[in-house]
């Protein structure tokens, strides 16, 4: 009796197809609303094109070259600034989690900085105007979430953990990058995209206020010249890029903590 191989789909690609549809489905009734409500009158299409029109928008400014100007402008600043925030970020989360004594030096001052909203801040970092205004200011916004969290998964480690390597003989530093590390590095990532997160607004408020080249720019430059359709276009490439950027930080934490998967 000879046997069929391949004539039904593996219950796991049937149910990764189950997944993806059922995630899609509040982004087609969204976009199919946004294309059919101007279309029908119920919103004024002058200040809500269809979801068409703003899609050819963006397919001729990417195919002229101004989108890909744009975009690679905001996410070299975006980029820059995290990057920045993350290798100053974790080492000062994880020495400020692990040594008490600094951690009572240095809280006071963290309170204080976490609290002064950075769009607060925005007419002082675009006092210097250049790059490095923009940059600075996605740093500063970044870089409290990736220490505090930091400071969180440090301190919220299983005690127990603790007790059962000190028990072993691991001293300080062993301790520390044996069992310390690796379990906070769940908190770490969630700093982590959330200043993800913040790289990308507080760069848009930036580029609006003084730049000549960003997707912030965009958007401002597309109101003020009524080309609305750009302006929706660049939102939905915002849209994307903070996409990208949270999807990276997630596959790079998949990675790191793959342990934790296993358990």
């Amino acid at each position: 009796m000879s046997t069929v191989i391949g004539a039904t789909a593996p219950p796991g690609a049937a149910w990764s197809l189950v997944r993806a549809v059922r995630s899609s489905i509040a982004i087609v009734v969204f976009v199919a609303l946004w294309e059919a409500l101007p279309r029908l009158n119920w919103v004024d299409a002058t200040f809500l094109p269809p979801f068409s029109v703003v899609l050819r928008a963006l397919c001729d400014m990417a195919l002229s070259g101004e989108l890909g100007v744009h975009v690679f402008a905001s996410a070299a600043r975006a980029l820059s600034g995290f990057a920045i925030a993350v290798v100053l970020g974790v080492p000062l989360g994880l020495l400020i989690g692990w040594y008490r004594t600094l951690a009572e030096v240095l809280d006071p001052l963290l309170e204080l900085f976490r609290n002064t909203a950075p769009l607060a801040l925005l007419p002082v970092f675009v006092l210097g105007m250049g790059e490095t205004s923009k940059v600075s200011m996605v740093v500063y916004s970044c870089i409290w979430p990736v220490v505090l969290n930091t400071v969180s998964g440090v301190r919220n480690v299983d005690p127990l953990l603790i007790r059962s390597a000190r028990s072993m003989g691991l001293g300080p530093l062993q301790l520390f990058g044996k069992v310390v590390l690796p379990a906070s590095v769940p908190s770490v990532f969630t700093g982590i995209r959330v200043a993800g997160a913040y790289s990308i607004l507080v760069l848009i408020a930036a580029e609006m206020v003084g730049a000549k080249a960003g997707l912030g720019y965009l958007v401002n430059y597309s109101q003020f010249t009524f080309e609305i359709p750009k302006m929706y276009a660049g939102i939905v490439a915002l849209a994307l890029l903070g996409l990208t950027f949270n999807q990276t930080v997630l596959l790079g934490e998949k990675r790191l903590a793959a342990w934790k998967e296993q358990e």
